[in-house]
């Protein structure tokens, strides 16, 4: 079996499903364009060695390696996939791409189809400023590009998965594929149950655009008797600073220990962002923690309203201090065990069961029959 996986520069959400991937199948070999990954963040690799393209030898990649996405198609094909039976991309750019045989089975699990190509390609241009201009053009051009390579690979592969129903729903509009939908692992066991809960609400997140930790700050600065405390950093911190009012407090990045505390303790945990799925919303509920959760994407699918948490339906101040409200006037029906079961079905183990059962099964229907295959599994 091989695993190709679009590039390797950091340990993030799409490579914590890799290392579960990686888990179900120890003897898979792994192939990713780029591999930088840091000395300190490869234990997940389990001491496997990274096939990449020749992308990673190109000047300044470590650092530049974004630049050349335009070459990210042809790189991707470059890879001799012959001796695998069954490949799997993990993919939310280009994997998904690659080149098999006839006889060989590919599952494409999705973390989601490029974005900045298709559905946020207005926001893209305009949040780099791409609108216009020489750069705007060039920038057009490739995202036109990148959609031709996207939509003319999609029936490279046998089989989608989606990571969310929101996942599996663009997929669709994407590709006119149905996928199944199987759920990013969480290690909810890295988050214990706490029942006794403190005062403030909490928000964690890189403070970058597309979070909106903006909308939450200046929620809780038109709620002043609400403390609210923000965990992490990036280039908005300042900006958010400047929005805040003194019941918000910023504490920057924080090591693991002290955010399960923090999240253990919640009143509720807020999360303003559109994800495709949303790791840390199922982390505090791991903890017994409700959320008030923007009600689109990931959230949808992660937080019951009612049980587990809040949705509120507009990215908008006045939305969300009502959802806080809401939350406020029912707080003593939300029970932090349930909450915590709730959870408990995005655990580590589950995916490992799920994910082996599914290639198993893919293969079996795919040497029976590959011409029905989307009709049993999906």
């Amino acid at each position: 079996m091989g695993f190709v996986h679009d590039w390797l520069p950091v340990y993030a959400g799409a490579e914590r499903v890799l290392e579960q991937m990686l888990v179900s199948f120890p003897s898979a070999e792994l192939y990713s364009l780029i591999d930088f990954l840091p000395p300190d963040q490869r234990d997940f690799l389990q001491g496997k060695s990274v096939h990449t393209s020749f992308v990673q030898h190109l000047p300044f990649a470590r650092s530049k390696y974004r630049y050349y996405l335009p070459l990210a198609p042809l790189a991707i094909e470059q890879f001799d996939l012959r001796a695998h039976d069954v490949i799997v991309s993990s993919s939310y750019a280009v994997a998904k791409g690659i080149l098999t045989q006839s006889d060989q089975l590919h599952i494409s699990y999705v973390h989601s189809p490029m974005r900045y190509a298709w559905d946020l390609h207005h926001d893209y241009l305009k949040q780099n400023n791409l609108t216009s201009g020489l750069r705007g053009w060039v920038a057009r051009a490739l995202l036109h590009y990148m959609r031709l390579f996207d939509a003319c690979s999609a029936p490279r592969v046998d089989l989608f998965v989606a990571n969310s129903q929101h996942v599996a729903r663009r997929i669709w509009k994407t590709y006119r594929r149905r996928a199944p939908v199987l759920y990013p692992p969480v290690d909810v066991d890295a988050f214990s149950l706490q029942t006794d809960k403190d005062e403030y609400y909490l928000t964690l997140s890189r403070l970058v655009p597309y979070k909106r930790i903006d909308l939450i700050v200046e929620a809780f600065a038109a709620m002043p008797e609400k403390e609210l405390i923000v965990i992490g950093d990036g280039p908005e911190a300042q900006q958010l600073r400047q929005l805040a009012g003194p019941n918000v407090s910023f504490l920057g990045y924080q090591p693991n220990e002290a955010v399960q505390y923090y999240m253990q303790h919640a009143r509720a945990f807020v999360f303003a962002a559109e994800e495709d799925f949303g790791i840390v919303p199922v982390e505090a509920q791991a903890c017994g923690t409700p959320v008030i959760a923007y009600g689109r994407g990931g959230a949808r699918e992660t937080v019951v309203p009612g049980e587990t948490g809040v949705w509120f339906d507009r990215q908008t101040t006045e939305a969300l201090c009502e959802a806080v409200r809401t939350f406020e006037k029912r707080r003593a029906s939300f029970v932090p065990e349930r909450i915590r079961a709730h959870a408990e079905q995005f655990s580590v183990p589950r995916f490992r069961q799920a994910f082996h059962q599914l290639v198993s099964d893919t293969h079996a229907a795919f040497n029976d029959d590959p011409f029905t295959l989307e009709d049993h599994l999906t």
